[in-house]
């Protein structure tokens, strides 16, 4: 098998420095892979460290492990129990011929989701001991595979690529849009710009 290429330079250009505002993840790294069963990927846990918790321009949300809101620990769970519950009597997922499962360390782990119903889940190739992704939208049943990194597929859903099957793509030229994710009641969002990318 072929080793994922690692994008975390590529994607930190399109993004530029990190604005760490929480504390360092890395007890708490520990905590939900423990509870995961299973180590997250690294390219994974460095992006979400340095930009953590956000949303991309205007869609993708970045849950950071260490926070109280936007946790990224209880959105995992709470999409494991979510799609764990549903009816995916019928879905295609790669992997997975009796239908998808939900939860590590063998199954789908979510890593990230849009305001739209998608989702990018991770699994560890029982095989290889690598990482695959498969997303989804929340509106059908099917799952698609991504044989890269997350930084690789996170690269390319920035440039605007279907990274969540056929017609998906969301691309917005100009520097990327970041809004902060309020960590109290009374916390105002605020808005910022990445570097110029020439798009």
């Amino acid at each position: 098998m072929t080793m994922p290429r690692d994008f975390t330079d590529p994607v930190t250009g399109l993004l530029g420095p990190g604005r760490r505002t929480v504390p360092p993840p890395a007890p708490a790294w520990e905590v939900l892979e423990g509870q995961l069963g299973v180590q997250l990927p690294d390219d994974y846990k460095k992006i979400i460290g340095s930009y953590a918790p956000v949303q991309l321009n205007g869609h993708l949300f970045l849950a950071h492990p260490s926070t109280d809101r936007w946790n990224l620990g209880d959105r995992v769970r709470e999409t494991v129990d979510a799609f764990s519950g549903s009816d995916l009597t019928g879905a295609e997922c790669p992997g997975f011929p009796d239908g998808p499962v939900f939860g590590g360390p063998s199954g789908l782990i979510p890593l990230v989701d849009t305001d739209r119903g998608e989702y990018v889940f991770g699994v560890v190739d029982g095989n290889s001991g690598e990482w695959r992704l498969l997303t989804c939208d929340g509106d059908e049943q099917d799952f698609y595979e991504y044989k890269m990194s997350f930084s690789e597929w996170l690269y390319r859903y920035l440039i605007g690529e279907d990274m969540f099957g056929s017609d998906s793509a969301v691309f917005y030229p100009g520097p990327i849009l970041f809004e902060s994710l309020p960590m109290t009641e009374s916390e105002r969002s605020t808005r910022w710009h990445g570097p110029e990318r020439g798009m």
